[in-house]
């Protein structure tokens, strides 16, 4: 596929927006059916992953330079900056998962899916597993339909069942080969997941990954559409805002918990970033 001007949207369809840090959408490949008319074009979404599970009907799917013909059920595990679009015979259809990489990182740990690389899976694995991920993504979507309380909470651990349940289809090959600038930031991301708290200089994330800080910074532009230090920046900020909107630690352990050591500058940082401090955020989220 071409890099040259692949659109970015937020549902297909839709411009690209900034997410919330909680956001999980769920629809079928149907519900959009007068937008995409069986024609999904080569696209990228900027802050979310999505797992597309095929309930019926077949098509051809396109991930980056790679194609396949496949037919339900089928599944993929998209990443945030990865191009992909499909094209589909009347009648196929798909339940839709979008997760916001912020959500998405709460979860990074309890899957057995690593989440930094594309995954396509068809006809492969024992149709119990099949059968057992069809019963999770089903879960998922009749929870998000009724909406009751504690939705995203069921919601976040419904999801790492699931991707460890793609995982389980395929555990000796699933991931989609990719070029290497895709490759690279899917790297960065993770690394930046596991070590935003420690105050990593840039060039630390460069030697450990092996690679220059032009490379580094090129391809985590091209995918994540932002320089390595920002990328670092918005992973701490995304932090901050789950823990004020989603627990009832004070600010300054949380400015700790995201690898502040002064609690005045996470403040100012937080100000900067926000539009407004910690504790007000807080309090317009909560009202």
């Amino acid at each position: 596929m071409s890099k040259t001007a692949i659109p970015e949207f937020f549902v297909y369809g839709e411009p690209a927006q900034a997410l919330d840090v909680g956001f999980l959408h769920v629809e079928t490949v149907l519900a959009r059916a007068s937008v995409h008319r069986g024609q999904v074009q080569a696209h990228k979404h900027p802050q979310m992953a999505q797992i597309t599970f095929w309930t019926s009907g077949s098509g051809t799917y396109r991930i980056e330079d790679e194609t396949w013909i496949f037919s339900a059920p089928t599944v993929s595990f998209m990443p945030s900056g990865v191009v992909h679009g499909f094209s589909i015979e009347p009648g196929a259809d798909a339940i839709v998962i979008s997760i916001a990489d912020a959500a998405l990182a709460a979860i990074a740990e309890h899957s057995m899916l690593p989440l930094d690389q594309p995954v396509f899976v068809t006809g492969r694995g024992e149709s119990a597993l099949w059968d057992k991920l069809a019963g999770t993504i089903g879960m998922i979507q009749s929870e998000f339909r009724e909406a009751l309380p504690g939705l995203e909470k069921i919601l976040l651990s419904l999801i790492a069942v699931a991707l460890s349940g793609i995982a389980r289809l395929d555990a000796d090959s699933h991931s989609v080969a990719v070029p290497a600038a895709v490759a690279l930031a899917g790297r960065l991301r993770r690394l930046i997941d596991r070590h935003f708290r420690d105050d990593w200089p840039v060039e630390r994330y460069v030697e450990t990954l092996g690679t220059t800080r032009h490379l580094l910074d090129k391809a985590a532009r091209q995918v994540l559409g932002k320089g390595v230090r920002q990328a670092i920046s918005d992973r701490r900020l995304i932090e901050a805002k789950r823990l004020l909107l989603f627990t009832v630690r004070p600010v300054e352990d949380i400015a700790y918990e995201t690898g502040f050591n002064d609690p005045a500058y996470f403040s100012r940082f937080f100000r900067a970033a926000a539009g407004r401090s910690p504790a007000a955020w807080r309090r317009e989220r909560l009202k």
